[in-house]
């Protein structure tokens, strides 16, 4: 990478808002995110947003790609890859000790694969419905190789009685389902993730501690069906419809041959998920 290039980039995210809105982008990788959404998410004005924006744009860290009439920023991560491998180059040229974290058995495979068992964590704001949902089905169609959990960054307090009918209905069981802080996961003795998903917007754009072990993450946000104020009709739909979509991932993600991708070709896997996420939803 060149050189001014790597100035330009570092010094565009030297500043406190324009990092914030970059980190905000790259956890929502690879979809791309809204001004609107992004202003609610950091508490941004919108002539501020833009200008940070623009810097950041103009530094090749990020692009803008419309849809519609809609404009959505994502990350640049051909720049971005760049950045990192130009950090990390010179930092271990000659000094690989240095750098050795970087390569050690944790960022070479999944936890999971030494105990024979992937734990795999849902996250959304409330807890009560989409991750909720994502916790049993994937406990039931995971054929006890993988081990769910779900929580929430402002949890309900309880599970949503549609989500909990749905699933019984569809024959999984729902012993034992709770609505759960996320903290619950981030303490001394929690369980190490393999996988972390987020299943709605605002749990992605919040931040989170770094998870011990290095999991795989990605986003498969899915509109919240509790936000459905119509019919009785129009309510059990969009539940449905959750369900349906959150089923359709989960047995894609339980198909994918763990053992036989490396990282990299798993989080492009997952992200893929998530991506078919979104499409599924600006087209229902």
């Amino acid at each position: 990478m060149d050189t001014n290039l790597a100035i330009t980039a570092f010094a565009t995210l030297g500043h406190a808002g324009r990092l914030s809105v970059f980190r905000l982008l790259m956890r929502h990788m690879p979809q791309g995110v809204r001004p609107t959404e992004i202003a609610e998410a950091l508490g941004l004005k919108q002539n501020t947003l833009s200008h940070h924006l623009s810097d950041l744009e103009r530094a090749g860290l990020i692009r803008a790609t419309r849809e519609g009439r809609s404009l959505y920023y994502s990350v640049n991560l051909e720049r971005a890859g760049m950045l990192v491998t130009f950090l990390v180059d010179d930092c271990c040229r000659g000094r690989p000790e240095v750098c050795a974290h970087l390569t050690g058995p944790e960022m070479q495979s999944l936890n999971g694969q030494e105990k024979g068992m992937f734990n795999v964590l849902f996250i959304c704001t409330s807890n009560s419905a989409r991750s909720i949902m994502a916790e049993a089905l994937l406990n039931d169609m995971g054929q006890g190789r993988f081990r769910a959990f779900s929580a929430g960054t402002v949890p309900r307090g309880a599970p949503h009685p549609r989500a909990v009918a749905l699933l019984e209905k569809a024959g999984f069981a729902t012993d034992g389902l709770r609505s759960k802080d996320l903290t619950e996961f981030e303490g001394e003795g929690a369980p190490w993730m393999d996988f972390v998903f987020t299943v709605c917007d605002r749990a992605a754009s919040e931040e989170c501690p770094p998870w011990p072990g290095h999991p795989l993450s990605a986003h498969w946000g899915i509109p919240d069906p509790v936000k459905e104020t119509g019919s009785e009709a129009e309510q059990a739909l969009a539940f449905a419809t959750a369900f349906d979509a959150l089923r359709r991932r989960v047995a894609a993600f339980v198909a994918l041959p763990m053992d036989a991708l490396d990282r990299i070709s798993l989080q492009k896997h997952i992200d893929d998920i998530g991506r078919d996420a979104v499409l599924e939803g600006k087209n229902a």
